[in-house]
C-alpha cells in the first residue's frame, strides 16, 4: 500500500491527541490521512467515491460514531469502517457489527493489528469500487434498450425459448430474433451468457 494508490484514511476523533497518533502511525506506511474532529465535519467533507477506509471514534460531540455510521449505512456508504474505541461493551459492538462496521477495535490496540486491518480495508474498498463500476457499467447498457427490449432481455433471463418468448409477447419469432439482435448490440454482448450476466449485474431481474 503507498499513497500512490490513491486510498485516503479518514480519521474522526474529537481527541486531537489521538487524531495525531493515528496520523503519525498511518503515515508511516505511506498512507495518505484527512483527519475529522467531529462527526459533523466529516458528513460535510468526506468523498463517497474514494478509496480508502474510516477510523472512527464511538464517544464524540454532536453525532456519536456509532450514529454516524449508522446515517453512512443508510446513505449507502461505500468506504468500511473500522471503529476504535476504549469504552466497549457487548451491545455496543453488536451495535456496531449490525450496522455494516469492518471491524470494532478496542484500546489499547497492537499497532501492526491496526495497519493489517487498515489495509484489508482498503482493499476491500477498492473491490467494492471495482464493483460499483462495473455494476454501473451494465446500468448504462440497459439504458439504451427500448421497453420491448426490455421485456426480450426479461424472457432471455428466464430462460424463455424464442417461440416462448413470442408466445409471451403476443409478436412473432421473426420479431423476437430482431429485437435479440438489437439488444445484444447495444449491450455489446457477444454471446447470450454474457448478455445474461450483465443483466444480472445491472440488478436486472
Amino acid at each position: 500500500m503507498n499513497e500512490e494508490n490513491g486510498a485516503i484514511v479518514f480519521i474522526v476523533d474529537d481527541d486531537a491527541s489521538v487524531r495525531d497518533s493515528l496520523r503519525w502511525l498511518i503515515e508511516s506506511v505511506q498512507l495518505p490521512v484527512q483527519c475529522f474532529a467531529t462527526a459533523q465535519t466529516f458528513l460535510a467533507g468526506y468523498n463517497n467515491q474514494q478509496t480508502g477506509c474510516v477510523l472512527l471514534d464511538v464517544r464524540m460531540p454532536g453525532i456519536s460514531g456509532l450514529d454516524l455510521q449508522e446515517e453512512l449505512q443508510a446513505q449507502d456508504f461505500v468506504l468500511p469502517v473500522i471503529i476504535i474505541t476504549g469504552h466497549a461493551d457487548v451491545p455496543m459492538a453488536v451495535r456496531a457489527f449490525k450496522s455494516g462496521v469492518f471491524d470494532f477495535i478496542e484500546k489499547p490496540f497492537n499497532d501492526q493489528h491496526l495497519i493489517d486491518r487498515i489495509q484489508q480495508a482498503i482493499e476491500k474498498s477498492r473491490s467494492q469500487k471495482v464493483s460499483i463500476q462495473r455494476r454501473q457499467d451494465a446500468r448504462d447498457r440497459l439504458q439504451k434498450l427500448s421497453s420491448r427490449e426490455i421485456q426480450v432481455l426479461d424472457c432471455i433471463v428466464a430462460g424463455y425459448s424464442n417461440k416462448a418468448m413470442a408466445r409471451e409477447l403476443d409478436i412473432s419469432v421473426k420479431t423476437i430474433e430482431t429485437h435479440r439482435a438489437n439488444l445484444m448490440s447495444k449491450i455489446g454482448a457477444s454471446s447470450v451468457s454474457e448478455l445474461v450476466r450483465t443483466a444480472l449485474l445491472a440488478d436486472k431481474k
